[in-house]
């Protein structure tokens, strides 16, 4: 691969890969009330790689005409799911919303899911939720509430079609642990917009991973905040963007508080002339969070001509009394060298792809640490692998 790195040990100013924002990260406004954000337009500095044209269906402040069958596992002894009224919803929700998309989720959703587990409950087996669109518009508001000293994996997959946005309110508190993993699987007709934003109490523990194959567009945007010392995050993100889809991963980590640490990690493949892949990763490190360890990561494989992916990662570092900053991003073609490699001792060319495009992606999958979850993923990674081999083959 052909690969642009730039890294940054430590700073006292803010360093971006691409177009440098005019202001703060942090600057961006937050509300549930929809008027405080205008209707996007593509040249807004968090919507200008958007795919907004698709995405105006979303932007309609106006009651949705669909809905999403839930399904879900047994849910253990300490733990509930239940609804809860709108008002009730924004009260209990970690942050207000930070664009128009999912601040109309929350008003229209007609209240909110919240999932909680009780203080000092250990949770041995994954909670599941699937989620699965019957089309139409629909608007989700969804609470994740981690007591003190809990610790629990939770696995959300969505499926079907939707013009679908959403709120996702994740609130860890004090010593609590949460490996929290969605699953964007979508029909190919379905578009989601949807801010998942999460508060980290002392000593916490929030490892999140984000899967997206599916849906014509996919705009997710996570927010983490450390709210006490001593909480770590965990970021993984996959993607697999084919001919007409659009996905797009924005990140937001604020170390507003000392001694905190968080590492993200993002890999993405494109294949076919219309793919296209969007990743910004932004890191605000505050005055007052002396002691930060940070470090993101994004690469990106590019398998066919014409599809395109953008990567930009940006670093604000207000304090020089820090672990350690950084930042890396790459993206590149096919490796034809490995190919050529692969293909000396016997190997086919279908057969050495497959086996690249796996590698590419094996460290990350493991992290996600539920192995019916990692047995999947494999086996739909080969199918998108197929997927490219045909279309390689009808060029």
């Amino acid at each position: 691969m052909t690969v642009t790195d730039h890294t940054q040990a430590t700073a006292d100013a803010a360093h971006s890969h691409g177009i440098i924002p005019d202001k703060s990260r942090a600057d961006r406004p937050t509300s549930f009330d929809v008027d405080v954000f205008p209707v996007p337009t593509g040249r807004e500095e968090n919507w200008r790689f958007s795919a907004v044209r698709d995405l105006k269906p979303l932007f309609a402040d106006e009651a949705a005409d669909g809905h999403l069958e839930w399904t879900t596992s047994d849910l253990p002894e300490g733990v509930s799911l239940v609804e809860v009224p709108v008002d009730e919803a924004q009260a209990r929700s970690v942050r207000a919303p930070g664009d128009r998309a999912s601040a109309i989720a929350a008003k229209r959703s007609g209240g909110a899911m919240a999932l909680t587990i009780a203080a000092n409950t250990v949770v041995e087996e994954p909670i599941t939720i699937d989620l699965n669109g019957t089309g139409g518009d629909v608007r989700g508001h969804l609470l994740v509430e981690i007591g003190q000293s809990a610790e629990a994996t939770v696995v959300i997959t969505r499926t079907g079609t939707a013009r679908y946005s959403e709120l996702v309110s994740v609130d860890l508190k004090d010593n609590s642990g949460l490996n929290l993993v969605l699953l964007q699987q979508w029909d190919e007709d379905a578009v989601h917009a949807g801010e998942v934003v999460a508060r980290l109490g002392r000593d916490s523990r929030l490892r999140g991973t984000v899967v997206t194959l599916g849906g014509k567009v996919v705009r997710l945007n996570t927010s983490a905040a450390f709210a006490g010392e001593g909480a770590s995050v965990d970021l993984f993100g996959l993607y697999f963007a084919d001919s007409g889809q659009h996905q797009e991963h924005q990140l937001f980590v604020d170390h507003a508080v000392p001694k905190c640490t968080s590492r993200v990690t993002y890999k993405g493949a494109l294949a076919g002339k219309t793919a296209r892949s969007v990743w910004i990763g932004d890191v605000l490190i505050r005055a007052a969070a002396e002691g930060t360890d940070t470090y993101e990561l994004n690469r990106n494989l590019v398998l066919t001509d014409g599809a395109r992916a953008d990567s930009v990662p940006n670093l604000e570092i207000e304090t020089g009394e820090i672990e350690g900053a950084g930042h890396a991003s790459a993206t590149g073609r096919f490796d034809e060298e490995q190919m050529f490699y692969l293909r000396s001792r016997g190997i086919s060319e279908e057969q050495a792809r497959k086996l690249v495009v796996r590698g590419f992606f094996a460290d990350l999958i493991h992290e996600i640490g539920v192995p019916a979850v990692e047995e999947s993923l494999m086996r739909q990674i080969d199918l998108e692998i197929a997927h490219v081999e045909e279309e390689l083959e009808n060029e």
